[in-house]
């Protein structure tokens, strides 16, 4: 994670969003640099590029909170509390330790097929009571069970609970007692430590772990990627739209406690005074592989907005010559990740990680 903290080094001591929002002037277009002075200028080039993608993971920040420094981090202890034989693969009911006050509900599938270290996918649930069990086929309504699928093609997948839902409830509270502004922050947090877990698997290579999401779990796939290069290949369905374009800007949904207070307390849910917004944050991928999927009929996210966040962040991936990188299908769908686009998705992920 060292690589990580060095982005944001600066930022990375808990500061109050309040204080942040006075700090960094909006931009919310990646394809402008705002100079010392504040005045803009185009992104033309990889040069001007280096310089205006860290602006990013500190404008997120400015509404999630800093990202923890690496003094929170402690030994992972991973323990076992239940394994169960599904065929293919066996599923052990974990939990880790992500930092000293908590740990992490997971569940983690390994495949019996094993031969040497392999590919990994962290595998992040849609909002769900049932948390995790979703992605593995536990839970219920179809379509979700992308861990379970993944594990069955033979990749080790990790599907974490994520704050307030599943086996972990409790934690909503607790990170803001801890000094957390957001559930988001905690959520990258939690998903770093979980590929620090991952990179301990002796069956897994760390050089190629992914990470998958639906609705809840396509955002935080974005949001984990932004702070962790480690992850090779991202798969986001049904998790974003411009601010302005979500639900015609009116944003109570983001400003829960489960996702992002300050958005209503310090932003006022205004989507023109946001710091950030999800055509930089698609952008800071750059040039990592990441596939999309945007239904025609998404009630949630307005699919005109993913394609405006789509067509900016396409010009900084043509800046690495990897326009193709960047995949978005757009299924006449409602809010769901059909099958057949889930297997075009598992494609995708084949590609970068299979050999």
């Amino acid at each position: 994670m060292k690589h990580t903290l060095t982005l944001i080094s600066l930022y990375s001591l808990l500061v109050l969003p309040s204080a942040l929002a006075q700090a960094v002037p909006v931009n919310t277009n990646p394809l402008v640099l705002l100079d010392a002075s504040g005045d803009p200028r185009p992104v033309k080039t990889l040069a001007d590029w280096s310089k205006r993608r860290p602006q990013i993971p500190l404008a997120m920040q400015q509404v999630m909170g800093s990202l923890p420094d690496a003094s929170h981090k402690v030994p992972l202890d991973l323990r076992v509390e239940e394994e169960k034989d599904c065929g293919s693969y066996v599923q052990r009911k974990v939990t880790i330790a992500v930092e000293d006050w908590d740990r992490l509900p997971a569940l983690l599938l390994i495949p019996k097929s094993l031969k040497g270290k392999t590919r990994a996918m962290l595998c992040l649930h849609p909002t769900s009571e049932h948390g995790k069990a979703v992605v593995c086929g536990l839970g219920i309504g179809p379509n979700r069970n992308y861990g379970q699928e993944l594990a069955q093609r033979g990749y080790i997948v990790l599907a974490p609970d994520y704050p307030g839902l599943g086996d972990y409830v409790a934690a909503r509270n607790e990170l803001y007692e801890h000094g957390y502004a957001s559930a988001s922050m905690k959520g990258i947090w939690n998903h770093m430590r979980c590929v620090d877990l991952l990179e301990t698997l002796p069956e897994v290579d760390p050089s190629r772990i992914g990470c998958i999401g639906h609705s809840l779990g396509g955002h935080n796939t974005l949001f984990l990627g932004v702070f962790d290069p480690r992850i090779k290949v991202l798969v986001s369905s049904c998790g974003f739209t411009s601010f302005p374009k979500y639900y015609g800007g009116d944003l109570p949904g983001w400003t829960h406690p489960g996702d992002m207070p300050t958005i209503d307390t310090v932003y006022g849910m205004d989507p023109a005074r946001m710091p950030f917004d999800f055509p930089g944050i698609l952008a800071a991928l750059a040039p990592r592989p990441l596939f999309v999927n945007a239904p025609l009929q998404d009630a949630n996210f307005d699919v005109s907005g993913v394609k405006d966040c789509i067509d900016t962040a396409r010009s900084v991936y043509a800046l690495y010559g990897a326009k193709k990188k960047l995949v978005a299908v757009h299924p006449d769908a409602e809010h769901d990740f059909p099958e057949s686009v889930r297997k075009q998705a598992y494609a995708f992920i084949d590609a970068v990680l299979k050999h």
